[in-house]
């Protein structure tokens, strides 16, 4: 691609973002939206393949519907109220409309049938801005709802995003689609807490984008997309595998890892609240997910790719990227715990 026309897509998801997250008036908002969906299309389409130009294609009908039914959402409740502010007068359908319409944006189930499959036909680059950047308008709206916020309505998609997350991701054989279901998951444990601690959910969404863009630019650096790839990822650099691992053990929830805060906090907010039923059932879905991240976990440490006795060694490889911030941030934030309780 163009540097040029890079720049320009690279600057309007910036400008959209900005613009969805610093405005009080529904149409600006929705205007930021669909700034940052048509940017990040021929970002998809970067590299002419049938299967990105299938993710995009699916992307586009997907988000051209929420974004229907978001102004829609916006407009009925401009005709019932007569204010177009975002914090003020809603009512209760609008705010469903709006609800269903957001979630929509952030692949959470029962809506998030498009999220595997977009983010399969995308490179990794490009499914670490779809994977972290682009739901961060999304959710920053349904952080300015909060108070409008049908509660049922968020227990049962948060109920059933931690369910289909971790059971969709136990037989996937590629990288990017368990990444897909791990951000279902991980979406329905901050929508569940949405409505009754709005900063714990901010919390929980913030660890999601730091284990996630680990995890992406780890899978980069060792260029990485399957299973068999994984297997050979330990010739390649084994001290960053080594990193790798605790990672992915820290995203699937493992105390006393940094992925492991936000399910205790959570947990712990829904039986104050007397939601034991609910959250026993988020804590065993949440087994699901840890059963692949160590199914990942296995491939990349017990198990080396087939090596015939004619074949080259890999040459070692010095990843140049940042990460070891975002990994010692990823596997070791347990002892902030005491200054994350006031906010809980």
């Amino acid at each position: 691609m163009n540097p040029y026309a890079l720049l320009i897509f690279t600057l309007s998801l910036a400008a959209g973002s900005v613009i969805t997250i610093s405005s009080h008036h529904w149409m600006l908002a929705w205007l930021g939206l669909e700034i940052n969906a048509l940017a990040i299309i021929p970002l998809m389409v970067k590299t002419p393949h049938p299967r990105a130009i299938e993710a995009a294609t699916k992307y586009f009908l997907v988000q051209a519907t929420a974004s229907a039914m978001l102004i829609f959402a916006c407009t009925l409740n401009a005709w019932l109220t007569g204010e177009w502010v975002i914090t003020l007068n809603l009512e209760n359908t609008p705010t469903n409309f709006l609800t269903i319409a957001l979630m929509m944006k952030l692949g959470i189930a029962p809506f998030h049938f498009w999220m595997p499959d977009v983010l399969q036909g995308l490179t990794l680059m490009t499914g670490l801005i779809l994977s972290t950047w682009m739901k961060l308008p999304p959710t920053i709206l349904l952080f300015q709802l909060n108070d409008a916020l049908n509660l049922d309505l968020l227990l049962i998609v948060g109920l059933l995003s931690t369910v289909i997350g971790g059971w969709g991701g136990i037989n996937q054989t590629q990288i990017r689609k368990i990444l897909a279901f791990s951000s279902i998951a991980h979406l329905g444990w901050m929508t569940a807490v949405l409505k009754l601690s709005p900063q714990l959910a901010m919390f929980n969404f913030t660890i999601y984008v730091l284990l996630t863009s680990t995890l992406f630019i780890t899978l980069m650096s060792l260029d990485t997309k399957n299973l068999p790839k994984l297997m050979s990822s330990w010739t390649k650099s084994p001290t960053l595998t080594s990193l790798t691992l605790l990672t992915l053990l820290s995203l699937s929830g493992l105390p006393p890892l940094t992925g492991f805060l936000p399910k205790w906090l959570v947990a712990q907010e829904m039986m104050k609240q007397h939601l034991t039923l609910i959250v026993m059932i988020m804590l065993l879905s949440s087994l699901l997910s840890m059963f692949f991240y160590l199914r990942l976990t296995y491939v990349m440490a017990l198990t080396m790719s087939p090596h015939t006795s004619f074949s080259l060694t890999t040459w070692t490889y010095c990843p140049k990227t940042p990460t070891a911030l975002l990994i010692t941030l990823s596997i070791l934030l347990i002892p902030i715990l005491p200054l994350i309780f006031p906010l809980s």
